[in-house]
């Protein structure tokens, strides 16, 4: 895919294809990426009704990284990593650009002492997500038909090639960058990897840059809480919530906080225990009582569970001993 971006970019751009291009690129990435498969479906920041949800998280999987379920395991198990004391380089990002690209892109750390990953049941026996998850590669045929029918060559190169090439692309910067340094207005003690936000970033990204604030907060559905941060995803959501089409939205001072979540370089008292009905009062909702963490869906067990096999294990991967990453 990056290859035909590569050579049929340059060889079929108009301007009309530049411009589907931006438009199917924002459609996806925010609305379903960000919004429908990150925000909600992996950590439930927010209610909507099902046909919504559907549909957000459809967009997300045009994206092109994987199906709902892929897409959960790939979030949760390196969230689980980064929280353990220590973490593998693929999950922290800690080798160089060109090796974590590899990395990130054609490898799978393996433990040697596998987690059960179990997806909550009602997402996990609902027959539209199944199916996505089966189907999620040939999803980009009916829009490729459109485009090819609309505009030609031109758009198919550009809203499908050029659009998975820059996303994923795009998805992984932030990943390696984020985890690797910027501003950090929180930290969290004793876990092998930080977050940190890129600012200049926070337009293009929908607010997916504001890591720092999202390692602090997994729950919250609101990322750039700081003055200042721009977060285009979560102006989707106030706007589906003006529109009665998104309830139960969680943000810092309404969830319970993560354990070992310190405020930092922002203020006198920086590094001082965290307290979120102060600290972040005054998002724009009104203050409700706190909302219980998501439960983890990883947990240690000593094989791996059958009905899940090794369905996104990629060709190459890293040995990891002893059940951490």
């Amino acid at each position: 895919m990056s290859l035909i971006a590569i050579i049929g970019g340059p060889a079929t751009f108009t301007w009309s294809a530049f411009a589907v291009f931006i438009l199917s690129t924002a459609i996806t990435i925010c609305l379903g990426h960000s919004v429908g498969m990150h925000r909600l479906l992996i950590h439930r920041s927010f209610r909507t009704p099902l046909w919504i949800e559907y549909f957000l998280v459809y967009l997300g999987t045009l994206v092109g990284m994987a199906g709902p379920f892929g897409m959960i395991y790939a979030h949760d198990i390196r969230d689980w990593a980064q929280r353990q004391r220590n973490c593998h380089d693929l999950y922290a990002h800690r080798r160089s650009f060109l090796v974590d690209s590899f990395w990130q892109m054609h490898c799978v750390v393996r433990l040697a002492r596998p987690l059960c990953f179990e997806i909550e049941e009602r997402v996990r026996h609902d027959r539209f997500y199944r199916f996505l998850e089966a189907t999620w590669m040939a999803q980009q045929l009916p829009l490729a038909l459109a485009f090819f029918a609309l505009g030609g060559l031109p758009w198919l190169v550009w809203g499908i090639a050029m659009r998975i090439s820059v996303s994923l692309t795009g998805h992984w910067l932030v990943g390696h960058f984020a985890h690797r340094g910027g501003h950090q207005g929180w930290s969290v003690d004793h876990v092998a990897v930080q977050g940190y936000n890129l600012p200049r970033f926070g337009l293009v990204t929908f607010g997916e840059s504001f890591h720092g604030n999202h390692h602090a907060f997994p729950e919250s559905a609101r990322l750039g809480i700081e003055p200042g941060q721009l977060d285009l995803g979560w102006h989707f959501i106030r706007l589906l919530e003006r529109l009665g089409l998104a309830s139960a939205i969680k943000l810092p001072h309404m969830i319970k906080p993560r354990e070992g979540v310190r405020r930092v370089g922002l203020s006198a008292d920086a590094g001082a225990p965290l307290s979120c009905g102060t600290a972040l009062g005054g998002l724009g909702m009104s203050t409700g009582s706190s909302a219980a963490a998501c439960p983890s869906r990883l947990r240690p067990v000593g094989r791996a569970p059958r009905d899940e096999g090794r369905r996104w294990m990629p060709r190459r991967s890293i040995e990891e001993r002893g059940g951490t990453a």
